[in-house]
């Protein structure tokens, strides 16, 4: 099997060699990855500023049907994880990430030429399907090389990139459209999508073990499914990860709504959601840091009590008391804060025993996740009223149902430290 170059180094003779060669050189890994992460960050955020002016062009008057603009892109992001993880195992990580992000620059630019609003959703649901192949191939990559902990860690550093990007995607967008139309925005994301091809097919090297490559037949992948589908990690992780991830999709789709709206300050969308937002990357890169110290229980239980407090808090505080911009802002980081401590590890927690199948457990693992918090996320969205109680009401019920769902899956105990409850699964090849 052919091998790539990365940061200069030596062609290897195999994936496990090459991933050696990988951890030297852990930074360019990181940032290659965190772009990846990045792709998605920057197609969702940057869109915010711009929903309106897209309304508006395609004569639509209902404020809440505009969210489609977003939500359509989760799903697309959900729908299509199945694919990427089945053929990433069978052909290799490098070609099938090329393939996937060729693809989201085509109906980038689809979606920047499309001439009525059915067809910009149909493009931003398949630019999702595409660009979801970072999604998959980014948490199989880092679980190639990388196990526990420093898994976990890996995981934090990619992600943070996804968490400092909605500092600036906003007033990217904002930037984008003073100079031209919203199309605009679409022809930048298929920009973005080059730059990374082209830094991919440069430096990537392959990564997947030749023991795991797994032939594509239909037992294989049922068996695969199975497996991801009923290890009691995996299953229980990435429900608590669904109901955790509907509080993220709910905001994405009404923040504009909520900023605009409730408190009339449009020109201040971009400055509320950076000061949500950097909160964010800097719980991702402390979690990071602590993580390998505390272990990714205590670390993930903790931030889910946060994140149950906090939505209940700010609930609570809107009924007594009353919102304002200060306050949504301020319990919104919170929220927030404790939400990236939380997915960074659970995400990690649920790949735990699925070394030998990892792209097909990201696959199930993120359609399921996806696709599940698309679909409350988009049903709290379609509630809003012209008040933050729907809202509210949502983020604090998500956040019961993900700690009942940890609870079931822990078995009533928490904060156990702990790196498995079982061998490893079998791969079958």
């Amino acid at each position: 099997m052919r091998q790539h170059r990365l940061m200069d180094a030596p062609a290897s003779p195999s994936p496990i060699d090459t991933g050696k060669a990988l951890r030297r050189r852990t930074t360019e890994i990181v940032a290659l990855l965190a772009g990846m992460m990045a792709m998605n960050a920057l197609a969702l955020d940057t869109m915010l500023p711009a929903l309106p002016a897209i309304g508006a062009d395609h004569g639509i008057s209902d404020a809440n049907r505009t969210q489609l603009v977003i939500v359509a892109y989760m799903f697309g992001f959900g729908a299509s994880q199945m694919l990427w993880g089945p053929l990433a195992d069978r052909y290799g990580r490098r070609p099938i990430l090329l393939a996937g992000v060729s693809l989201y620059i085509l109906f980038g630019i689809l979606a920047a030429a499309a001439g009525d609003f059915t067809l910009l959703i149909a493009a931003r649901f398949l630019m999702g399907a595409c660009g979801a192949v970072s999604r998959v191939l980014v948490l199989a990559i880092v679980r190639d090389l990388y196990e526990g902990e420093e898994m976990a860690r890996i995981m934090s550093l990619t992600q943070m990139t996804f968490m400092v990007v909605p500092v600036i995607a906003p007033s990217l967008g904002q930037a984008m459209l003073g100079i031209g139309p919203w199309r605009l925005i679409f022809y930048g994301l298929a920009g973005y999508g080059v730059i990374l091809f082209a830094w991919s097919a440069w430096r990537l090297p392959e990564t997947l073990h030749s023991e795991y490559r797994r032939e594509i037949r239909l037992d294989t992948m049922i068996e695969g499914a199975r497996l991801a589908a009923t290890d009691r990690l995996s299953i229980g992780y990435t429900a608590a990860l669904t109901a955790v991830f509907t509080t993220l999709v709910a905001y994405l789709a009404t923040v504009q709504q909520i900023v605009g709206g409730i408190f009339n300050a449009t020109d201040r969308l971009g400055m509320v959601f950076a000061m949500i937002a950097a909160p964010m990357a800097l719980a991702s890169f402390t979690n990071s840091r602590i993580v390998r110290r505390f272990g990714l229980r205590r670390v993930g239980h903790a931030g889910l009590l946060v994140f149950v407090g906090a939505g209940l808090f700010h609930l609570a505080w809107h009924v007594i008391v009353g919102s304002s911009l200060a306050s949504f802002t301020v319990l919104m980081a919170v929220v927030l804060v404790a939400f990236a401590f939380t997915t960074s590890n659970f995400g990690t927690l649920a790949m735990t025993n699925m070394a030998p199948i990892a792209g097909m457990a990201s696959s199930v693992q993120g359609t399921s996740s996806t696709i599940g918090a698309a679909l409350l996320g988009f049903g709290i969205g379609q509630a809003f009223d012209g008040t933050l109680t729907p809202f509210l009401l949502g983020i604090a019920l998500s956040g019961a149902a993900a700690m009942a769902i940890t609870l079931l899956t822990e078995r009533g105990r928490l904060f156990q430290r702990r790196y498995c409850d079982a061998p490893p699964v079998p791969a079958d090849r």
